[in-house]
């Protein structure tokens, strides 16, 4: 499937949606005809499922200002309504708590942002002069740790998915576990998804959530699994165009969760969603050795720091790199003298432990850290190069000191104007994630001394 082949995946609105509009459309009809309008573009560039979160939020906010506001008119909207409308977003009951999520305020307020800005950009009448929803309004991208299985909770996982009697529970468990595919994208895997390169075989994924293709290596076992499942199911798997197609509807991602959370009942790991056999996937891989870039392309991400995510994260990947720095240390440097009592009953680290023989200062050591532009890595030498020297100020092993400010001062100007370039290009993902830099440039320069 190709990237233009999704962009022009019909649309269809949900029944709450024709239901809602018109009612809506009494109280504010120039409103509500800017946003229908609105999301008939979005069908344009946007995959339906994205259409639908849009029609979702633009709804609520609508139903929103016809209710606590006078306001008609996108032009209406002040400052002081989106103020108060936050105020009730955050007070609005949550699917699993007694308030909404950080997440889903954050995506909603979002959503209704990048709306009010693409009018403005657009030049459509009925446009603000100046966005009312500021960058300040949108709640920090809450980034817990991905939960994933322990090895052992894993081998019970695959060892109850192969003893499932039902072929189809055995394949989907299987795939999840060891491709990291999406839900969604298990659902939507084509008829042709197994393709031979050479003497390996491959699956295919489509155009998904981050709008990419990609092609992820099949293990032996799935190889044969997927054999017997396409000899098995070649009419059905012809007739309805999917990989996982059986004498049953083609499979749904309610379908997958709970094929998933059945096989981790069997293997009494308790309760288990599909995206925590991907974190797994991904944790496995790490802990193994497996590059970070390697691991952005089999789990289709776009952007390192959805792999980076991973860098910091685990246990014994973090236990190892310790002890691998202090082995160099100690290797560079040599043993560590005994340090004598002082006065006070507290030990005195001689100067000459804690400096480079040859340099006299620890910091220019390269058996411990490699020197960046701004700062020094504590991954290299050993690890190699690292493939994304480009977003090193977000790393957990970047380290800065005073020497460093006037570069770390010179990117926050470079910065700053990569900001003006991205707003005027109306890229605003792209400006928000420069702005991030911005303050993650300030936070460093200001512990630093500067």
């Amino acid at each position: 499937m190709s990237a233009s082949a999704a962009v022009v995946e019909p649309w269809f609105p949900r029944p709450e949606s024709h239901r809602e509009w018109p009612e809506l459309s009494v109280r504010a009809p120039q409103l509500v005809s800017t946003m229908r309008r609105y999301l008939l573009q979005l069908t344009t560039f946007l995959a339906p499922r994205s259409v639908d979160v849009a029609d979702s939020t633009l709804r609520q906010f609508a139903r929103w200002l016809v209710v606590n506001t006078d306001v008609v008119v996108i032009a209406d909207i002040t400052r002081t309504h989106i103020e108060d409308y936050k105020v009730w977003l955050a007070a609005q009951p949550g699917a699993k708590g007694p308030t909404l999520a950080k997440n889903t305020q954050r995506q909603r307020l979002r959503m209704i942002r990048i709306f009010l800005e693409r009018l403005i950009e657009w030049d459509w009448p009925d446009a603000h002069q100046r966005n009312p929803i500021l960058h300040g309004d949108i709640p920090p991208r809450p980034e817990p740790l991905p939960k994933f299985l322990t090895d052992q909770q894993a081998a019970k996982f695959m060892a109850a998915a192969r003893a499932h009697h039902v072929r189809r529970y055995r394949l989907v468990a299987e795939l999840l576990a060891r491709t990291g595919l999406r839900a969604t994208e298990l659902c939507e895997l084509a008829a042709d998804a197994v393709t031979r390169i050479g003497d390996a075989y491959w699956l295919r994924v489509p155009v998904g959530k981050l709008r990419n293709d990609r092609l992820i290596p099949l293990h032996d076992d799935l190889v044969t699994l997927l054999a017997e499942w396409t000899s098995c199911n070649a009419d059905h798997i012809r007739s309805q165009g999917r990989l996982i197609a059986d004498e049953h509807e083609p499979i749904d991602r309610r379908t997958v969760h709970r094929i998933v959370a059945r096989v981790a009942h069997n293997a009494g790991i308790g309760a288990v969603h599909p995206h925590q056999l991907r974190h797994t996937l991904a944790t496995q891989a790490i802990n193994r050795g497996m590059r970070l870039e390697a691991i952005a392309a089999l789990l289709g991400h776009v952007s390192a720091e959805m792999s980076l995510r991973y860098a910091h994260l685990f246990d014994s990947t973090v236990r190892a790199e310790y002890e691998r720095a202090l082995d160099l240390a100690k290797t560079r440097i040599g043993t560590m003298p005994t340090p004598k009592p002082a006065s006070n009953g507290r030990p005195l680290i001689p100067v000459s432990a804690t400096t480079d023989p040859a340099s006299g200062d620890w910091r220019d050591a390269p058996a411990i850290k490699s020197r960046l532009a701004g700062g020094h890595c504590l991954r290299a030498p050993a690890q190699g190069a690292c493939p994304y020297a480009n977003i090193c100020e977000h790393c957990p092993s970047f380290r800065t000191d005073t020497a460093s400010i006037a570069v770390l001062a010179a990117q926050r100007v470079d910065t700053e104007a990569l900001i003006t370039d991205a707003q005027a290009r109306g890229w605003i993902d792209e400006a928000d994630r420069h702005r991030s830099l911005l303050v993650r440039l300030d936070s460093l320069i200001e512990a630093s001394g500067g």
